[in-house]
């Protein structure tokens, strides 16, 4: 009897998985472009400017983020807040899909969500199954799930390379001076191998492709890069370069992105510069490097806000400001940091540091930068959770 109950369950179990498959089915068909974007750095904006883009063109697109906070961007680029009831899971993307549809989009744009290997594999080769597919670019990082070297990190992004589509990476352009970096190469190289395995077109977007001072039309700082993949995929998906352009000035910045404040500090005047959403050591750098025109020898102070549970990760940016950056002032929020911490201070007697508790608040900052004037404070480490919430708040003291 137990036997035949389980039987029972079993056909059931079966027969809601295949219904539950041609439905998913059903619904990717009436998605005739479907984008998926992939990477270390960047996904969010790239998805945004990828969405722009094809509006512009008069395709009708739908697009969700998952950056610092899950949004579905709408036909007419209006952000919607996803709340969710439970733990974030790549099986939204399939109910995601399916209430797209319903819309009936020219295309849909889609952030990976999955970190996992084996789950960014399932959303792409089962979910979103997508017709062009977007890795932004190579980072170590997610280093207990995605591997320990850049390789590892390759091969795991490369699982959202789609079969018999189109891939757009950045990786291995030659740069403005003529030069390529040896490991965007590698990077490059393997990504090209694979989707040559695969029967996927691969594209190499390029920076110059986007003209001189388009990007300080923007009213936020945005990278070259992500401009020159979005425009890749526009161009693919019909949009002429000029439309695609125009289009991408009107998107609506990500919640994570660069952007610059004026802040009035208690009566003194200093300049906060959000690179919170960068949180690796080379995407902060990077960023940080692209900021040196406008910051110019203006003091620094950098905010380096850190996360009990990433205490590598807090090293790695800290060996950054010391050895990199070397600003005059760190400020830093957290409790457990490292030991190499002490030895830090220790070797470098020219930056001042102050360390703040996990439960500190944007009044207490605002003391701290009180003691400041003129300076360019940029804050570092994490947006999630405390570092969105303290950029909100810190609305209320821009002039």
């Amino acid at each position: 009897m137990i036997e035949l109950t389980l039987g029972i369950l079993l056909l059931l179990l079966i027969g809601l998985g295949l219904v539950e498959s041609y439905y998913h089915r059903l619904a990717i068909a009436q998605l005739p472009i479907r984008i998926h974007v992939n990477g270390s750095r960047g996904k969010s904006s790239v998805t945004r400017l990828i969405a722009a883009g094809l509006r512009a063109g008069d395709l009708k697109t739908l697009a969700k983020t998952t950056g610092t906070a899950p949004r579905i961007i709408d036909e007419n680029g209006k952000d919607r807040i996803i709340h969710r009831l439970r733990s974030a899971s790549i099986g939204e993307q399939v109910r995601l899909l399916r209430n797209f549809a319903k819309k009936k989009p020219d295309a849909v744009v889609i952030e990976c969500m999955a970190v996992n290997p084996q789950y960014q594999w399932v959303a792409e080769q089962k979910m979103i199954q997508s017709t062009i597919s977007v890795i932004t670019n190579v980072r170590p990082d997610h280093l207990d799930e995605m591997g320990i070297t850049l390789h590892d990190n390759t091969m795991s992004l490369s699982n959202t390379i789609p079969y018999k589509g189109n891939l757009v990476t950045v990786e291995g352009d030659i740069n403005r001076d003529g030069q390529i970096d040896i490991l965007d190469k590698e990077i490059s190289d393997v990504l090209a191998d694979v989707s040559k395995n695969r029967k996927t077109e691969f594209h190499q977007a390029s920076s110059d492709k986007i003209p001189s001072g388009y990007m300080d039309r923007f009213p936020y700082l945005e990278h070259i890069d992500n401009v020159a993949m979005a425009l890749k995929v526009c161009e693919l998906s019909g949009v002429d370069k000029q439309t695609a352009l125009d289009g991408m000035l009107s998107v609506q910045p990500d919640p994570g992105a660069t952007i610059i404040w004026k802040l009035n500090c208690n009566g003194k005047h200093n300049y906060f510069v959000n690179l919170l959403a960068a949180n690796d050591p080379s995407s902060t750098y990077n960023a940080y490097t692209q900021l040196q025109p406008q910051i110019g020898d203006s003091p620094v102070c950098i905010f380096l806000n850190t996360r009990a549970d990433r205490r590598y990760r807090t090293n790695q940016l800290l060996n950054l400001v010391f050895t990199k950056i070397k600003p005059n002032m760190l400020i830093v929020r957290g409790e457990k940091l490292p030991s190499q911490f002490h030895d830090y201070k220790q070797e470098n007697p020219k930056v001042k540091t102050h360390q703040l508790p996990n439960n500190v608040g944007v009044k207490e900052l605002m003391s701290e930068f009180s003691n400041l004037k003129n300076y360019y404070i940029v804050g570092i480490g994490n947006m999630v959770g405390w570092g969105e919430k303290f950029v909100q708040d810190l609305k209320e003291y821009r002039t």
